[in-house]
């Protein structure tokens, strides 16, 4: 079989062997339940996770106590945004915002909200994807119970003001939570530096394992409960703890932040590569900044004129190569990505864009064979379209 060249690390990354290693305990041997501290068994499993929390909130920069672990960054996302309008809505903050190119997770708990009766402003973002920190401000209310703005955008890599877009919250006494899955891991972020209330973070897009993540709730912020049951995670989030992920998580948080400069070197270079060379073909855009400081580094979102972007995709993967075309998420759907129609693309331009996202695994003959699977394929989508002969 041909090597496949995977450049969605986006969407997910595969598990690094140390996090594996980590883990593999856990599954057969340290088996205890962690909420069951009267006998050994337990007390290790116990001992385990407070070791895990107290490790990835070092590598995150907040307190062991105000780490709560999750199944995933969407329910992370989910408590965050309707623990936090549940309770201040019965005080009367009825009204929350965002940016209209979130991630689902956030957009469709906004429209959940919206059928409860919270009205939600959706901001708009420019050219490049970012949010305007004046808007934010101007759209705050004396009923504003929340805003929360993704950290980075997992389609075109922007990488929002989030500092100042905090300190208004901070002005203003509202609650500021941001999505940061795509970002923990690839960009410095210390939680107690930063102006944030609540911070979202999911194992599976730094080397760790799937159906893990987390929720930063900052001290003295309480939203409600989004799962009720057992006393887990100190009474805020009930189930069983999923103990071999937590570990997985917490192992794979420590590498990702101790190796992130080393990777940023090696997964933007490649990204760069591709980039020089995508330039230098005919019609051809660059979706997000292409001030690459202010953009993920291992993300490089293109649109191809006239070259239809699930065609481009299968015959990339034809060639061993597996790239998206947006979102992870909504993959499914046939309707072009709302992020890149929120950054004023048309649609018949949307539907012709690649995303390609680097990781850890991928090489520089990646970078190039990426390349050359362009250059083949890109004309002969091209000449079967016929918007590409009414150019």
């Amino acid at each position: 079989m041909n090597k496949i060249i995977y450049v969605d690390n986006a969407a997910t990354t595969p598990v690094a062997k140390p996090v594996l290693d980590a883990m593999t305990p856990y599954f057969c041997e340290e088996y205890g339940n962690p909420s069951s501290m009267f006998y050994s068994v337990g007390a290790s499993a116990g001992q385990a996770l407070a070791d895990a929390r107290e490790k990835a909130a070092k590598a995150l920069g907040c307190d062991a106590s105000e780490l709560f672990f999750t199944s995933c960054g969407s329910e992370a996302d989910n408590w965050a945004i309707k623990g936090t309008a549940r309770k201040l809505g019965e005080k009367g903050k009825k009204h929350l915002i965002t940016s209209c190119i979130e991630h689902h997770a956030v957009l469709h708990s906004m429209k959940a909200l919206e059928r409860e009766g919270f009205e939600v402003t959706y901001l708009p973002v420019d050219a490049d994807g970012f949010v305007s920190p004046a808007d934010v401000e101007a759209a705050i209310r004396p009923d504003t119970a929340l805003v929360t703005i993704m950290f980075a955008n997992n389609e075109i890599g922007t990488i929002e003001p989030i500092a100042e877009i905090g300190e208004i919250c901070r002005k203003h006494k509202v609650w500021f939570h941001t999505d940061a899955v795509q970002a923990v891991g690839a960009v410095p972020i210390n939680c107690h530096e930063l102006p944030v209330d609540m911070l979202s973070l999911s194992a599976h897009k730094f080397n760790g394992p799937k159906g893990v993540g987390a929720l930063y709730i900052r001290r003295g912020v309480l939203p409600f409960n989004f799962l009720d049951g057992g006393a887990q995670e100190r009474n805020r989030r009930a189930g069983t703890e999923n103990l071999a992920g937590i570990v997985g998580l917490a192992t794979a948080l420590e590498i990702a932040v101790n190796s992130m400069e080393e990777k940023r070197r090696h997964i933007s270079a490649m990204r760069d590569f591709v980039l020089q060379h995508v330039q230098s073909m005919p019609q051809v855009k660059i979706n997000g900044p292409l001030d690459l400081s202010r953009r993920l580094p291992n993300n490089l979102n293109v649109s191809f004129t006239a070259a239809e972007g699930e065609s481009l995709l299968l015959m990339l993967d034809m060639r061993g190569i597996c790239a998206s075309s947006g979102s992870a998420c909504a993959s499914g759907s046939l309707d072009p990505s709302h992020v890149l129609l929120s950054i004023g693309l048309p649609h018949e331009i949307a539907h012709c864009s690649l995303r390609f996202s680097f990781g850890v695994q991928n090489t520089m003959e990646d970078a190039q064979a990426i390349c050359d699977a362009l250059d083949a394929i890109v004309p002969v989508v091209r000449e079967r379209s016929p918007l590409w002969h009414e150019n």
